[in-house]
């Protein structure tokens, strides 16, 4: 597993290799979707992988204005994979965006943010590498509706996994009765389990595009799935989001499937998150680890922590960046927001997973969900816990109990603090709480995404009326 090209050289023998035909050119934007052009293979020399080639970056979303539009991709050949789905043999390679109007990376390139945040990582003196390692959760459903008019607004989504099919008459007059139900989805086997083959199928490729794969399961919920892959530095994570996510949804989408990373599309059952676990290495030691710690964790790890959670609110303008994110952080579903740490407790925001020694110490942020983009979701945490462990920010914990058992005056009394409540209150905080960010993200960069986000997902959803409203209020 891992890279298949080091240099231009490589590339192009990589390309004759595998008789590659078209170059297919990626770059994500501040949502974290992904954006491709496509060029012939003739087309592409040493020249133009290392100098870049144009597109119109006005035409991305809070992007370029029209007057100055004209952008540099610069692909990164060391990303090199070929891509599984295509008809013809297409070798995909992920770009950061330059800006030739200030003769630099892009600062609203989220990959070239997170490279940025390297270089300050390297600068701070706290260590020269840290490894992020996100794991998605995801649901398969068979198929989805939705309707958002001026007079209606639904959607339905289905998977034959649902408790609701119990009573369903299929076109075959057969109806198995075998479902995980709800909160029922964690580890059964077939035929409760109804994703064994598609899930296997999804590691195999992933594998393919040079991924080094863990394990796959079945998640908690009804039809939700987890395949665990390795951890990497905070760029390679976070491009492996990228293919991970790409791979998982295409791979349903051809066996008749459709997959979503939305934090909460079933009320009442458990979310997606995408937990993240971290480390900051230097000179080859893990600065996270001190024996006889608790949980093994050092005052490094532990000012980290404290970081993260003294500016989580801020922090999760990144970390959970829509307004579906809020339906997920409420207690009950395994999604914390009770920002304490804890060795083990999957209650708390923080946990500390299971580790003996040195190379397996780690801090695991529960948080986090998918509908982030993985650039600037990791770059946020690193850079919020560097800000603790330089001001030697204590956190709040640890705390063994079981932490959705508490009540909000409980949780108030002991002085605990919780992530917010909506992203409008995520985006304010990253109004207020934002010098921790400076020295990766600037200043045009944060007020465009904050108004970004604000005009895209904030403003829209709260002046939709939805069904339980009118189930609520439309008598009064």
């Amino acid at each position: 597993m891992g890279k298949f090209v080091n240099n231009i050289d490589e590339f192009f023998k990589y390309c004759e290799e595998h008789d590659v035909q078209f170059v297919d050119l990626r770059f994500t934007d501040l949502k974290g979707t992904w954006h491709h052009v496509t060029y012939r293979m003739s087309a592409i020399n040493a020249g133009n992988l290392t100098n870049g080639v144009p597109f119109d970056g006005s035409s991305i979303d809070a992007w370029q204005p029209i007057n100055r539009s004209d952008m540099i991709l610069k692909p990164d050949v060391e990303t090199a994979f070929i891509d599984p789905f295509t008809a013809d043999p297409t070798v995909i390679l992920f770009c950061d965006v330059f800006d030739i109007y200030k003769g630099q990376m892009y600062e609203k390139c989220p990959r070239s943010i997170a490279k940025k945040a390297l270089e300050h990582l390297a600068t701070a003196g706290v260590g020269d590498v840290a490894y992020f390692g996100p794991e998605n959760e995801f649901f398969v459903f068979d198929d989805v509706k939705i309707k958002d008019t001026i007079n209606e607004s639904w959607y339905r989504v289905d998977s034959e996994e649902g408790e609701w099919n119990d009573s369903t008459e299929y076109a075959d007059n057969y109806n198995s009765g075998h479902r995980p139900r709800t909160k029922g989805g964690y580890f059964p086997v077939a035929p409760i389990d109804s994703m064994v083959d598609l899930r296997a199928e999804m590691m195999q490729v992933l594998e393919q595009v040079g991924l080094e794969v863990v394990l796959g399961h079945h998640e908690v919920a009804q039809a939700q799935g987890e395949i665990g892959i390795k951890f990497g530095t905070l760029v390679e994570a976070a491009d492996n989001v990228q293919k991970l996510k790409y791979v998982i949804k295409m791979v349903a989408h051809l066996n008749g499937k459709t997959v979503t990373f939305m934090p909460k599309p079933l009320y009442g059952d458990n979310g997606n998150g995408m937990h993240v676990h971290q480390s900051i290495w230097k000179d080859g030691k893990n600065t996270f680890y001190k024996e006889g710690g608790y949980s093994n964790l050092s005052e490094t790890a532990l000012h980290y922590v404290g970081g993260i959670f003294k500016h989580a609110r801020a922090v999760a303008a990144f970390t959970n960046a829509s307004t579906n994110s809020y339906k997920r952080l409420i207690p009950g579903f395994e999604a914390p927001s009770i920002l304490t740490y804890s060795s083990q407790n999957r209650s708390a925001s923080c946990r500390v997973p299971y580790g003996a020694g040195e190379m397996a110490t780690r801090i695991e942020m529960r948080f986090p969900d998918s509908t982030a983009c993985p650039y600037l979701a990791f770059t946020a945490m690193l850079l919020a816990g560097l800000d603790g462990i330089k001001n030697k920010i204590v956190p709040i914990g640890p705390m063994d109990e079981d932490l959705f058992e508490l009540s909000l005056d409980e949780i108030r009394e002991k002085g605990i603090p919780q992530m917010p409540h909506t992203l409008r209150g995520s985006l304010e905080a990253l109004i207020r709480d934002n010098e921790f960010l400076k020295p990766v993200m600037t200043d045009l960069f944060i007020d465009t995404y904050q108004h970004y986000k604000f005009e895209t997902q904030v403003w829209p959803y709260e002046a939709r009326p939805t069904a339980f409203e009118f189930k609520t209020t439309y008598s009064c």
